[in-house]
């Protein structure tokens, strides 16, 4: 899409068919009913000063009615007071509020915007009912607002009444930009992101209902803490929540039905962009998900045909992440947000506002961190859903298979709310599961070349079946070369609903739209199932049979889309993408080998020993990052493992959790060596630190869906007995938005402890929280080993540690310092306190750490930590001799003589001073 950019489109001087005069009547007519109330606030901080102004606008609640909603905004603006700049209008997604935007209009406000964000109807304190962008309600809001605007005397004008002004957000926010440059003239240019363009087709896609997302918004708006109702809607149903009152109807019936009718059909298409799709003409910025089953890229397809159609320039840019989750570009995103604005709005000739077509690739991943890079491809035209089109043929006779009665159970694709997995979909490697007998597969021969497919695949395919219609789903796997692993892009899955199956139809069928490469060797994997988790299969048994009537698949490709190249660190390479999908793939599911050692039945019950474990840095002969360590872990332990930044921790960790393979040595947990993959990792949870959850939702609903993304059986989650140890109370029915710090640490927990592993790895899991969030951190550990369990923790503070665990493991260069219950190590006699008078000098210090005897010596508070030698080769870390009071007796003469101070000597016993003497200085 190369166009000219000017930055009018119109007339200025007449909006669309509506003269001046009835436009200036209309908009004092609407100013006259807005109450306000204002409050003036000021963002400070190191960068430009920020002014905010706290207003709440009455509004008609609807057209010609004398009852009104109370609509809460927020002005943000920087800069002269006398200086005029263009404004933006800022909307918030759905189940927020205009605080979820302030950083970003704080950003807008200092790069020279006038910037009003408000919580929309039924939202945050706003009022009124949720009308999912009524235009008679949440868009004639908007109108409102802008008359508003045009009046703010620090706001450039175009004409009287006619502000210069530009529109953004996200999902529901979106949709009120494209809403609002369909309905207001005035509006100059939008940047909508992961939104819709077709309500209807995005809930009902081919006439299926998407139930799960469905119902994930229905209850989001259904309910929310400290809402009262202040209209006088007769309104009393509780299950109707915030929705107007005609689309709790519609939800109480396509829930039951399954599908849509004409009714809904109208409300829908009237609350969607698409209504107003002849009237978008104006410069637009679509940012859309590339993993993102509720609003997919054909939405933005259909918006950058229709807007392009009216003569107005479209950029499109596919993000890597959406609303199934993944890896954010949040910063990147709104960069080029503000830009598109600087060329628009502002009229900057010189401002980059990016490629008419972009989209996020993986390049590789970081092998100090594991961080995935990503990596911008550009395109100087957008080039569709149907691109350059490439033949791949496909093998497999016409296969009969059935739609289950009440379409259970249902195959998995994507499952809105996977939190903490949501990375793992947008890679490709999250949970899909296919039922025997309920699908059709069929199979490509392995590909002699690499194919990136940009866009929406295509087959034809013969539908027959002993009933009228049938409701299949579609989609390609990617199956690696020994077809032991297979991975579905982006968790796509395309429903269809074909019509007189009865008598045999053919079909093309439209496969979801991804940009994805399907790696040379691997093969493409069509399957067509009857079910699918999140959407709606008809409740009456069927038997389907499905033949190719083509000769396979018809794949798109973008051979003007290019990938620039990845700054990598040296030492990091280059990881092609097959490689890291099969790793990473086989760490979720590999299978066992031959060259596996037994189990040692010996082991059983221990949870955890590990034996001279070795792990070189990359590339290293001589270089450990951890080093012949050795240890055991019982049942009932809370064990900590402490050390210095770089002694180890981490790499053991990941080996312990299979992510990364020993060099030398064994782990091995109830008694099973660890690997890739190991069944008796099912028995080990894991805490990462920053896990994720859909923030809309529960506590316990995350909770919930996580398990069931695992597959395995409700029964066997024990979430009530996870929820009472981790004491979240009664805030697991409260959305994870509303949570402190602390409680989403706590519900991380949860997560980890779904299924009551016997042996828990926590990752640091008190940063970022305060004192009583960390005691109450403390009591969740203990409470979850008192009944026969096994904790690991690693952590970095060291008070914490020596009141939570009752075992330590201190860690040092790789190597093991000490190993031994917590209250030996604190207390144990080869590490002395040396109290001086006066600090000494550095010369002494290393005198003194030369001594016989001395295997460190540190400065403490009041005087000398001194570590002794724990006795040789033969002699283990925390071993007792018997003669710490002789050894001590034979120092303290020998500090003396060399001119110690020494006015007083005994054991040590805080663990900061421990870990101090025991690592030495490392």
């Amino acid at each position: 899409m190369n166009f000219p950019w000017p930055r009018r489109f119109r007339p200025r001087g007449t909006a669309r068919g509506v003269p001046r005069r009835s436009r200036l009547i209309a908009a004092a007519a609407a100013l006259a009913a807005l109450a306000a109330a204002g409050t003036w606030a000021v963002a400070g901080g190191d960068e430009a000063e920020v002014h905010r102004e706290d207003r709440v606008f009455d509004m008609p609640e609807a057209p010609g009615s004398d009852d009104t909603v109370a609509i809460d905004t927020s002005w943000f603006t920087s800069g002269p007071e006398g200086e005029r700049r263009p404004a933006v209008l800022l909307g918030h997604g759905f189940g927020g509020s205009k605080d979820d935007v302030r950083a970003q209009a704080e950003d807008l406000a200092r790069s020279g915007y006038a910037v009003l964000t408000w919580s929309a109807r039924g939202f945050g304190t706003s009022t009124g009912r949720i009308g999912l962008n009524d235009p008679d309600a949440e868009v004639a809001d908007v109108r409102r607002l802008v008359d508003w605007i045009a009046e703010r005397p620090e706001v450039t004008l175009d004409a009287e009444g006619d502000p210069r002004v530009g529109v953004t957000g996200a999902s529901y926010g979106g949709a009120i930009a494209l809403l609002a440059a369909g309905h207001d003239p005035r509006v100059d240019a939008i940047a909508p992101l992961i939104t819709y363009w077709d309500l209807g087709e995005a809930l009902f896609p081919e006439g299926v209902f998407k139930r799960l997302w469905a119902g994930i918004l229905f209850t989001t708006g259904s309910t929310r803490a400290g809402y009262v109702e202040q209209s006088t809607d007769p309104l009393t149903d509780p299950g109707c929540g915030r929705f107007t009152a005609e689309l709790c109807d519609l939800y109480e019936r396509v829930a039951v039905s399954g599908e849509p009718d004409p009714e809904a059909e109208r409300l829908l298409a009237e609350r969607s962009p698409s209504a107003v799709a002849e009237s978008i003409d104006v410069p637009t910025l679509i940012v859309q998900g590339q993993h993102d089953s509720l609003f997919p890229l054909d939405h933005a397809d259909a918006m950058a045909r229709a807007i392009t159609a009216n003569g107005a320039p479209v950029a499109l840019d596919w993000i890597w992440a959406g609303h199934d989750g993944g890896i954010s570009e949040d910063d990147r995103v709104e960069r080029r947000v503000t830009a598109w604005f600087d060329r628009h709005l502002r009229g900057d000739a010189g401002a980059d506002t990016g490629p008419a077509f972009r989209a996020t690739r993986i390049t590789g991943f970081d092998s100090t961190d594991g961080a995935t890079l990503l990596r911008g491809a550009e395109g100087s035209a957008y080039p569709g859903l149907e691109g350059e089109a490439r033949e791949v043929e496909l093998t497999g006779d016409p296969q009969t298979f059935v739609n289950p009665a009440g379409g259970s159970p249902p195959a998995v694709s994507t499952v809105p709310g996977l939190g903490s997995l949501g990375q793992l979909n947008a890679l490709g490697l999250g949970l899909s599961l296919d039922f025997p007998g309920q699908y059709a597969r069929f199979e490509s021969a392995p590909l002699d070349e690499t194919v990136r497919v940009t866009g929406s695949p295509t087959v034809r395919l013969t539908v027959e079946s002993d009933a009228p219609e049938a409701v299949l789903f579609a989609k390609v796997y990617d199956v690696s070369p020994d077809g032991s692993q297979q991975s579905l892009p982006a968790q796509l899955v395309a429903p269809v609903r074909i019509d007189g199956t009865d008598e045999g139809r053919t079909v093309d069928v439209r496969l979801p739209v991804v940009d994805y490469p399907f790696e040379a060797g691997h093969r493409m994997r069509l399957v067509v199932s009857t079910t699918d988790l999140g959407f709606a299969s008809p409740d009456e048994p069927a038997t389907h049979t499905v033949a190719l009537a083509g000769e396979g698949l018809t794949v798109p490709t973008a051979p003007g889309v290019s990938t620039g190249a990845t700054p990598l660190p040296w030492w990091t390479g280059g990881l092609p993408l097959a490689a890291a999908a099969l790793a990473a793939a086989l760490l979720l599911t590999g299978r066992p080998r031959a060259t596996d050692a037994a189990p040692d039945p010996r082991l059983a019950d221990v949870p955890l020993r590990i034996s001279g474990l070795t792990k070189r840095y990359k590339g290293a002969v001589d270089r450990y990052a951890v080093q012949d360590l050795s240890f055991q872990v019982a049942r009932g332990q809370v064990l900590g493992l402490l050390g210095p930044n770089g002694a180890g921790k981490t790499t053991t960790l990941r080996m312990l959790m299979g992510l990364i393979a020993p060099d030398a040595g064994e782990i091995r947990v109830f008694g099973h060596p660890i690997r890739p993959g190991a069944p008796v990792l099912s028995r080990v949870g894991a805490f990462v630190e920053g896990a994720g959850f859909l923030p809309h939702l529960t506590g316990r609903t995350n909770l919930e869906l996580y398990w069931r993304a695992t597959g395995r059986p409700a029964d066997d989650a024990h979430l009530e007995e996870a929820l009472e140890i981790a004491g979240l109370g009664d805030a697991v029915h409260r959305a994870v938005r509303t949570y402190s710090q602390g409680m989403r640490q706590r519900l991380a927990i949860a997560q980890a402890m779904l299924g009551l592993p016997e042996l828990l790895i926590l990752d640091e899991p008190t940063n970022g929280l305060d004192p009583p969030q960390i005691r109450a951190m403390r009591d969740v550990m203990i409470r979850y080993a008192a009944e026969g369990r096994t904790v690991i923790v690693s952590s970095h503070l060291l008070a914490e540690v020596e009141q939570t665990c009752t075992h330590l493991v201190v860690m040092a260069n790789g190597r093991l310092v000490s190993a031994g219950q917590v209250a030996d190590i604190v207390g144990r006699g080869e590490t002395l306190l040396v109290g001086t008078p006066a600090p000494i000098d550095d010369a002494l210090l290393d005198r003194v750490a030369a001594l016989p005897g001395v295997a460190a010596a540190a400065r403490a508070d009041g005087g000398l930590l001194i570590r002794l030698d724990a006795g040789g080769e033969g002699r283990n870390p925390g071993e007792d001799t018997g003669d710490d009071t002789g050894d001590a007796a034979r120092l303290l003469t020998e500090l003396i003589a060399l001119g110690v101070p020494v006015h007083s000597m005994g054991p040590q016993r805080r663990l900061e001073d421990a870990f101090l003497t025991l690592i030495g200085g490392a």
